[in-house]
């Protein structure tokens, strides 16, 4: 007979721990059921899955084909030692059910007759991930959202089915972007009667017309006339959570940045918001141009003073 490489079979390292192994089988299991799975081979590949995991799963069994397999390849012909013991009695995976089948020769060869294995896979449902677009608004406030998702569905027979199914999502006040929300037991179908995995809603935010949100922050062009900008002003800002005064400190620049700290989205903390100055012109009018003229007959004003100036004369 051929030696069997279990850690091969599960797609895992030899060094993998406990945790890697129970992920490893769960995931091939329900790849190659033969209830739900469409592969031509899946019944044998199910059995093959299912014999190293009974392996691998017990660290007694685990440690004893370890010392035996270390001077063995995959497919090469194997028989055991004279004197192989594996250093426990080995009395048959326990399974419910109706139908089994055999372990293989290999399997015979190492641990003794005997042992039977359930068709009837059971295991927890795997979790399923979805994201949900929410508004700046809802972010702030919390909301209810109604979703409506195809999930699968496994029926009496072992049948997988799309169903449609409807949830109402709460989206608490204060979240921010990325983060996740867990509604139990709405993720993917269990086995054999074991409960349903988790779906996990990653919240992800609208474009909005005004902020730009970075987690709790949010950030905004503020346009301001030319004399705010140069007298001082205060003007009114319309956050999510209401109205609030905003003072721009006179001599200010485009481009400089003003600070509202506990502002932005509710939290622990809280947010801040963070508005740059836009200076806007006026429309051309001519008032307008009447008075620009009177200020650069007034003001001895240079913008470029310093920068930009050739110095010396030409060669």
């Amino acid at each position: 007979m051929k030696f069997r490489d279990y850690y091969e079979v599960l797609g895992v390292a030899r060094e993998a721990s406990q945790d890697e192994i129970r992920r490893a089988y769960r995931k091939a299991a329900r790849r190659y059921h033969p209830d739900v799975s469409t592969e031509k081979d899946a019944e044998d590949r199910f059995k093959e899955v299912g014999e190293a995991y009974e392996v691998l799963k017990d660290p007694e069994k685990r440690a004893a084909y370890d010392r035996l397999g270390e001077n063995w390849q995959a497919g090469e012909d194997f028989r055991p030692p004279p004197d192989w013991d594996p250093g426990f009695e080995f009395g048959g995976a326990s399974y419910t059910g109706q139908e089994h089948v055999d372990f293989s020769d290999f399997f015979d060869s190492l641990f003794g007759g005997g042992a039977r294995f359930h068709r009837g896979f059971r295991g927890r449902g795997e979790d399923q991930h979805a994201r949900l677009e929410i508004s700046l608004e809802e972010a702030w406030h919390g909301a209810t959202r109604t979703l409506t998702l195809q999930t699968p569905e496994v029926d009496a027979q072992g049948r997988v089915h799309a169903r449609q199914k409807t949830l109402n999502v709460r989206i608490p006040a204060g979240v921010v972007p990325g983060q996740q929300i867990r509604l139990a037991g709405q993720g993917g179908p269990g086995l054999g009667g074991e409960p349903a995995g988790d779906l996990y809603l990653e919240l992800e935010f609208l474009p909005h017309p005004v902020f730009r949100i970075d987690r709790r922050d949010l950030h905004l062009d503020l346009p301001v006339a030319p004399w705010e900008a140069a007298l001082g002003a205060t003007v009114e800002l319309s956050l999510p959570g209401g109205a609030v005064d905003l003072k721009i400190p006179a001599g200010s620049d485009s481009g400089r940045r003003l600070r509202l700290r506990g502002q932005g989205l509710p939290g622990t903390p809280a947010g801040d918001v963070y508005a740059t100055l836009k200076v806007v012109l006026p429309p051309a009018s001519e008032e307008a141009r009447r008075l620009y003229r009177e200020m650069a007959d007034k003001l001895a004003f240079d913008p470029r003073e310093g920068w930009g100036r050739r110095t010396g004369g030409r060669g």
